[in-house]
């Protein structure tokens, strides 16, 4: 039987056996400035998470701002939504602002060694934020511009 083979790109492993192809689709290779180095989540003062990144970049995010920013299926739907209310033009009646508390954490779990999940005070728990999407998603100014302006 022949060997697996790679194609140019390195992405595709194939091989051929008893007349079938078998193919593999390869994972892109992990960009190394979304790589931690350490992570921090302060649930029990409600500080936040820090994070150092591998490239000496610091990372510093509020519970509040990670609910509204979490990757959940849910959550990206009711952001679709709202983008779509928002485009069709003023409410017709003016809404009284609700009190909202502040957003905390009740409790953090690591996922593999990818990801952090976060059980909001809200009963939100299905957000898995990877570290991919946390670097993606830093607040900073350069961070934005580099990350974010790339993906658009």
């Amino acid at each position: 039987m022949p060997a697996w083979q790679s194609d140019p790109s390195g992405r595709l492993l194939q091989r051929q056996a008893q007349g079938l192809t078998f193919a593999i689709k390869m994972p892109l290779p992990i960009d190394s400035r979304k790589k931690p180095a350490s992570v921090k989540v302060h649930v029990t003062s409600g500080a936040g998470v820090d994070i150092a990144w591998s490239d000496g970049h610091a990372s510093h995010y509020d519970f509040a701002y990670l609910r509204e920013e979490c990757p959940c299926a849910t959550c990206n739907d009711e952001r679709i939504r709202k983008s779509a209310f928002a485009g069709a033009g003023p409410a017709s009646a003016a809404a009284l602002p609700m009190f909202k508390p502040k957003t905390r954490a009740q409790a953090a779990t690591t996922v593999g060694n990818y990801a952090i999940q976060i059980t909001f005070t809200d009963g939100h728990a299905t957000g898995i934020f990877s570290y991919d999407h946390l670097r993606s998603i830093c607040p900073c100014a350069d961070c934005a511009k580099t990350f974010r302006a790339a993906a658009t």
